[in-house]
């Protein structure tokens, strides 16, 4: 992921959650988060684009990002 963040630069904005951190769980039961790692990219209104779970194929995030409007 931290490949993919320097790849990616301003296009996009990435927040990591700390899933035992207290604080987070009423926002990873609004994203239904289930597994981790996950991963949820949203795009400019907001909406959820892509999800996956596991390990990332950077190849399929790359073009899920570069696809976004």
């Amino acid at each position: 992921m931290d490949g993919l963040e320097a790849e990616w630069g301003e296009q996009v904005y990435v927040v990591r959650l700390n899933v035992h951190d207290k604080g987070v769980t009423p926002l990873l039961q609004r994203l239904n988060f289930r597994f981790t790692p996950t991963f949820i990219l949203f795009d400019g209104e907001g909406q959820e684009a892509w999800r996956t779970t596991g390990i990332v194929n950077p190849d399929e995030a790359s073009q899920k990002v570069t696809g976004l409007p």
